[in-house]
């Protein structure tokens, strides 16, 4: 379970317990008069190299086998695998509170001089023109939507924090940890799945009638590495399954499911005629920080539009997605996007980022960067199905502006998990299906260029092994 505590202004979850109750368990067959084996998998799947990717992959699966003609037994070896522990290491804000008083006394010296908040410059003939404005535009939109939502932040957020603290989830400060400031290591991700992903466009197409979702089973199967870029591959197994692809290595949890792919190549999931109850999306959103960097990757509001949720989503499928603090991305959310897809907004939820003692990573009332991210919820609602809806179907109300508290992960947009505090607001056993996804979770469908991501066995630290 990943919610620590459930009260009504929301949730206190534990991501990293999340992580950790996956059974992220290899099964491994080893001869019982040998030791293990663990470099070479006796049924492992290997798929043949493409010469346009220069790559092979692996999928290593397991099963029994009788006993051997020497009177040898083939049993099992499981190896167990934990997240690191050190990627939720945030014992202290990113930015301490001095810092930030320091910063708002400069910015109010600055607005007693210039009445920065209405004057936007002053031109001088023959002079160089001055920006004499603190906030732009959409800072102000921004400073007003954090003036509504400040109060049922800090409350809410104050009553999940001190429930933590009873419990021992939450501790103060020690001493020794504040001590401790060296930066984290965090593993190194050298397959580049994104150029991946627009490698594969090379490969040649498929018949489109012969897309079928790939099913990683116990069973023996060949495939080629074509076959992993024009389907869904699901691995509907108990255990873990390890994936090797350009060297690099990946653990792909039990009955998961996921395309590797970008937006121009989502034919797969549409090719698979299932439809879903439940879809998260986390766009990546343009920003001026983004456009100077090459490391991410965005897209247009356009292209966000473009995505088929009509196509996707199942009657009433509930949509979630994750949005920044610009309020031209909130704007665009409410105003265009869910209309183009006929979804009705129900609920807006936020997600707080704490530290591990309880403190807001940024300062709450901070001008330039917020301790939280927020999440619009909606349903799909067509026309015809508002006229029709059977009255003997109860769904339950979403309850509005609900928290998510969290110490957040150290490595770039890894959201917390949304599967339990949705359950009530989804029918049993629904389909679920998370775009823009950069990692696997159990019972779950996960699209995205980068979706294997955080599945990368970097990350995962081996436990003592057991047969």
């Amino acid at each position: 379970m990943s919610v620590v505590h459930q009260l009504s202004p929301g949730w206190l979850l534990d991501h990293l317990s999340f992580i950790n109750k996956i059974n992220y368990e290899l099964h491994q067959p080893y001869y019982s008069k040998n030791e293990p084996i663990s470099s070479v998998h006796l049924d492992s799947l290997r798929m043949d190299s493409v010469s346009s990717l220069g790559a092979s992959a692996t999928f290593s699966a397991s099963t029994t086998k009788p006993e051997d003609d020497d009177g040898g037994n083939f049993e099992m070896f499981i190896q167990r695998y934990v997240f690191r522990s050190e990627l939720f290491n945030v014992t202290k804000p990113y930015i301490t509170s001095v810092i930030h008083k320091e910063c708002e006394q400069s910015n109010e010296k600055e607005d007693l001089v210039n009445d920065v908040k209405k004057e936007i410059s002053i031109s001088v003939t023959g002079k160089k023109r001055k920006r004499c404005v603190v906030f732009n535009q959409g800072e102000l939109d921004a400073m007003e939507y954090h003036t509504k939502i400040r109060g049922l932040i800090l409350d809410g957020s104050s009553q999940l924090i001190q429930e933590g603290f009873k419990s021992g989830f939450l501790h103060p400060l020690s001493e020794k940890q504040d001590k401790c400031s060296e930066p984290v290591k965090l593993p190194l991700d050298t397959c580049s799945l994104s150029e991946l992903c627009e490698m594969a466009k090379r490969l040649p197409s498929l018949n489109e009638l012969e897309l079928q979702t790939l099913q990683l089973t116990e069973d023996d199967i060949s495939v080629t590495e074509q076959d992993l870029f024009s389907r869904v591959v699901e691995n509907n197994s108990s255990f873990t399954k390890m994936m090797t692809l350009m060297g690099q290595k990946y653990l792909l949890p039990p009955k998961s499911s996921f395309l590797l792919s970008d937006i121009s190549c989502m034919q797969p999931l549409l090719n698979c005629r299932k439809t879903y109850d439940v879809i998260v999306i986390d766009p990546p959103w343009q920003n001026k920080s983004v456009k100077r960097s090459n490391r991410y990757s965005y897209l247009s509001p356009l292209q966000i539009k473009q995505i088929p949720i009509p196509k996707l989503a199942a009657p009433n499928c509930l949509v979630v997605t994750w949005v920044t603090n610009r309020q031209k991305h909130l704007r665009f959310v409410k105003e265009e996007l869910y209309p183009s897809w006929s979804v009705e907004i129900v609920a807006e939820w936020h997600w707080v980022k704490i530290t591990s003692s309880g403190e807001f990573v940024f300062p709450l009332d901070s001008p330039h960067k917020k301790p939280y991210e927020g999440l619009i919820l909606g349903r799909v609602r067509e026309k015809d199905a508002l006229l029709l809806r059977n009255a003997d179907v109860k769904e339950l109300r979403i309850p509005d502006h609900k928290l998510i508290v969290s110490v957040p992960c150290t490595l770039h947009s890894h959201k917390p998990p949304l599967a339990e505090v949705l359950k009530d607001y989804i029918k049993p056993e629904g389909e679920c299906l998370e775009l823009f996804a950069r990692n696997l979770q159990p019972g779950w469908t996960s699209w995205g260029n980068e979706v294997l991501k955080f599945q990368h066995m970097d990350y995962f630290i081996a436990l003592e092994s057991r047969s």
